[in-house]
């Protein structure tokens, strides 16, 4: 797989990393001290059993419906096998995404359709990336497929607005959540998924697609911080502290001629006004995300990150300016 993120590269962890999502006030302290106690001598329960109890607990639902997952994109992948094992053919995108979905799609044979109605699977993310934004098609698609995937990585850091599909709707739908971004430990891998309430079935059939301990004990540590009172706590109030500096990003690009478009979510898309020398910025410790790969070329995404980071980025642009 020839994958295009944000985050580290060939060239290491850049000093300023505008290129990833996480949440650039963490790592969550209480996430980070459950991480430190964990035994990692040992295997974790093989069936998750409190692990499983307390995230079905702080969602409300029945804990049948809760699929562990090592990570977003494991569950990605295992989930269009799923779909390609019981039959499916064809999976619907939208038309800017995370390239997981379609390299899932391709691994195993789904076509690509333009409309839900036509789809054995779809996904959805809100806010969505690159944009941050809620998906237009939404409701649509909901009501259209009759397996859909609604990628709710952002959903713990969106600094306004709100999902499109309510508590409700989000009923027929799958909810995938990965919270190591919203907790700022994005080098920590977990996530899992909501079913709707009439697929337990379908839930246990993931489960037994599932490899054996798909979740190790730093993985297991980290989503039972998540849904603490402290760790939610702590994120309440990074999104408040991640506003203020979203603020602070857009008018120090503006500044420099940038056009920033609209997002719900702790980060968004702006097209600067003369091609970007991405390498120059990378050679002095500055990392921004090109969007091409998601469908939305002559952008880079922007990840807040606080005043610091921001003041190196505005004099790196400012020295492009003057050079060109």
């Amino acid at each position: 797989m020839n994958a295009t993120h944000g985050g580290p590269d060939a060239q290491g962890v850049a000093r300023w990393d505008f290129s990833t999502n996480s949440n650039a006030c963490g790592p969550c302290p209480s996430a980070l001290a459950a991480l430190q106690a964990a035994d990692a001598g040992r295997y974790p329960d093989p069936a998750y059993t409190a692990l499983r109890a307390s995230l079905a607990t702080f969602h409300a639902v029945d804990v049948e419906r809760v699929v562990l997952a090592g990570s977003a994109s494991e569950f990605i992948a295992r989930f269009t096998a799923w779909v390609a094992r019981e039959g499916g053919q064809r999976v619907w995108l939208p038309a800017m995404a995370y390239g997981d979905y379609a390299h899932a799609a391709r691994a195993w044979g789904l076509q690509r359709v333009p409309d839900a109605a036509q789809a054995d699977l779809a996904w959805l993310c809100e806010p969505s990336s690159p944009l941050g934004e809620p998906e237009p098609f939404a409701h649509s698609v909901a009501a259209k497929s009759p397996r859909v995937v609604l990628d709710l990585a952002y959903e713990p850091l969106r600094l306004s607005g709100r999902c499109s599909l309510g508590l409700e709707a989000r009923e027929s739908v799958w909810q995938l959540w990965s919270p190591n971004k919203a907790l700022g430990l994005t080098g920590v891998r977990g996530a899992y998924a909501i079913a709707p309430a009439p697929a337990v079935s379908d839930a246990r059939a993931l489960d037994g697609l599932a490899p054996s301990w798909v979740l190790g004990a730093h993985g297991v540590a980290m989503l039972s911080a998540w849904v603490s009172p402290d760790a939610q706590a702590w994120l309440a109030h990074s999104r408040s502290q991640l506003s203020d500096w979203r603020v602070s990003l857009r008018e120090r690009l503006a500044d420099c001629g940038w056009i920033g478009l609209p997002s719900d979510a702790n980060y968004f898309c702006a097209a600067p006004p003369r091609p970007l020398d991405d390498a120059a910025l990378r050679a002095v410790g500055i990392k921004l995300r090109d969007t091409t790969s998601m469908g939305l070329p002559g952008h880079w995404r922007l990840g807040v990150l606080p005043p610091a980071a921001q003041d190196a980025l505005h004099a790196a642009l400012r020295q492009q300016e003057v050079a060109a």
